[in-house]
């Protein structure tokens, strides 16, 4: 028995998205030239993922001047928060302390990637909660 497909993009699936997010509405041909500029896909292989992905509700497509124009259904922040997810879950038991640490450790953060992400805690800070009350019996 086949396994039902997974609501998060696979990684040929992020590639196009990527492309759609960027270009918006494409055909097939530019599509292709623009995974091609990162690697070699064969048109067959990006068409049947594109049917792959259309079956999954990540992309839909219109008919065009010479073909069907396909267009991003999901967007950055909705597929890459799933994706997300998963990683902390399985990778780092769900901690994002944990991921954003080992990024420090490895190195992976830029001068500029640091200063973001102290801005971003900086302006999302949540106010403190006050504490409950616990009740007690008179």
């Amino acid at each position: 028995m086949a396994r039902p497909p997974s609501a998060n993009p696979t990684d040929a699936e992020l590639e196009i998205l990527k492309v759609l997010w960027d270009a918006g509405p494409s055909e097939l041909g530019a599509i292709v030239a623009a995974l091609n500029q990162r690697r070699t896909v064969a048109t067959t292989t990006v068409a049947t993922t594109l049917k792959v992905m259309l079956q999954k509700g990540s992309v839909e497509r219109a008919d065009g001047p010479r073909g069907y124009l396909w267009n991003a259904r999901v967007g950055r922040n909705e597929a890459t928060s799933g994706l997300l997810r998963k990683l902390l879950d399985r990778a780092f038991d769900g901690s994002a302390g944990r991921l954003v640490a080992r990024l420090v450790e490895d190195g992976a953060l830029s001068r500029q990637d640091r200063d973001e992400i102290r801005r971003l805690l900086e302006t999302h800070d949540e106010p403190e909660k006050p504490k409950r009350r616990e009740w007690r019996k008179p």
